[in-house]
């Protein structure tokens, strides 16, 4: 009897330490490739740095535009945008303007 007691003690406490690496181990192997781990981190990153990329090319996009449209507000109109809007729609050119024209195999060549 004392050695059926004896293994069943060193069979409990191999499962108790074969259970607590198996445990470490999982958590271990997800904290470095699950879905928050720090592969994941990475690709977060990454991307948080080109949203960030991206909203400050739509914020200097909507800048430009704000001062665009401050510059044709009904209070104050500026004269050279107003003119320059308007030609541009209705394409037409001032009679004491220069005009060049380029074919269109020039814009291509570098």
């Amino acid at each position: 009897m004392i050695i059926r007691t004896r293994w069943r003690s060193i069979l409990q406490t191999v499962t108790l330490h074969l259970g607590a690496a198996a445990l470490i181990g999982y958590f271990a192997f997800q904290g470095y490739n699950g879905q928050y781990g720090l592969l994941a981190r990475r690709g977060f990153e990454q991307q948080r740095a080109e949203l960030i990329e991206e909203r400050d090319t739509i914020r200097a996009q909507r800048e430009a535009i704000e001062a665009k449209v401050r510059l044709l507000s009904s209070e104050r109109i500026d004269a050279d945008m107003l003119d320059e809007e308007a030609r541009l729609l209705l394409n037409l050119v001032h009679p004491k303007d220069l005009v060049l024209l380029r074919s269109p195999d020039a814009e291509r060549a570098p």
